[in-house]
């Protein structure tokens, strides 16, 4: 398969499944989107592989297949993916560390499966090596595979997003009988497993709610404070944090109902704001 190929059909992938993260690659500098369009067409992927398979066992084959590409295995197959070849052109080419994707890997094995999210802890760690990997790989990618510093900023922002996502995709998790919701929040605040997937507002899971609403914002502004400190090339893998602020703000109000379809903002106005961000900082 053609690079350029490859690379546009990445594009295509982000286009369609994460439009603020595909504006986002839009905003960085021409040299480096086509090689973030991979890193976040490679996430799409991994991440869909739920909706993709009927049973756990398929969706563990797909992900070792994805390590074995990462190892550098199964070079015939990975030159006929297109997501995999522009991947594999991307790591090389900024010398981004296996381990971060093998970590990332590990962690969506959780996906694959009904185990709900044991604490807040392990919440953090999870999307430390989803969502803030993700962010620091593509900071590396933005410094052309140096050492971009801003770990500590990556991970606050990583979770703050991830705490949102999992908010705004409530209704579909329980769904199908994911918990991302951390047993000890429900715990903590008299509620149980069951009440959560009833997909009823009650007192109790409100309480769950606004507790991880303030752990985002605890991270979102954490992240704030610490991203003047990286290196300013490195925010266009930040820009997504420029959106969490609103979102926050109306998950906040009495009447926000997370088993409902979350209605977000115009796409121009997301879009504005992250042109915002990309022209100002945060």
């Amino acid at each position: 398969m053609d690079l350029d190929a490859a690379f546009e059909h990445c594009a295509g992938i982000v286009r369609r499944q994460d439009h603020d993260r595909y504006i986002s690659c839009l905003l960085a500098p021409p040299e480096h989107r086509s090689e973030l369009l991979a890193l976040y067409a490679f996430d799409g992927e991994i991440s869909g592989i739920r909706d993709a398979v009927s049973q756990p066992m398929p969706g563990e084959i797909r992900l070792q297949w994805w390590r074995d590409a990462i190892e550098g295995g199964r070079r015939e197959e990975v030159e006929a993916h297109p997501v995999a070849m522009a991947l594999a052109h991307t790591m090389t080419r900024n010398d981004l560390p296996r381990d971060a994707f093998l970590k990332l890997l590990d962690a969506r094995v959780f996906d694959l499966y009904d185990d709900p999210m044991p604490s807040v802890l392990d919440l953090e760690g999870y999307l430390g090596e989803t969502r803030s990997a993700l962010i620091r790989l593509g900071s590396i990618v933005l410094m052309g595979g140096i050492e971009p510093g801003g770990a500590a900023a990556a991970g606050h922002a990583g979770v703050a997003l991830g705490i949102v996502d999992i908010l705004r995709c409530l209704a579909l998790h329980t769904s199908r009988g994911q918990c991302f919701l951390p047993i000890e929040l429900l715990v903590r605040h008299g509620a149980t497993r069951d009440e959560l997937m009833r997909g009823r507002l009650t007192e109790q899971i409100g309480q769950v709610r606004q507790e991880m609403i303030a752990l985002a914002r605890h991270h979102a502004q954490a992240a704030y404070m610490l991203i003047p400190e990286a290196d300013p090339r490195t925010r266009f893998a930040f820009l997504p944090l420029a959106l969490v602020g609103p979102i926050l703000q109306k998950m906040q109000k009495p009447d926000f109902d997370p088993f409902h379809i979350f209605a977000e903002e115009p796409r121009w106005r997301r879009q504005i704001r992250l042109w915002r961000a990309a022209r100002r900082g945060f």
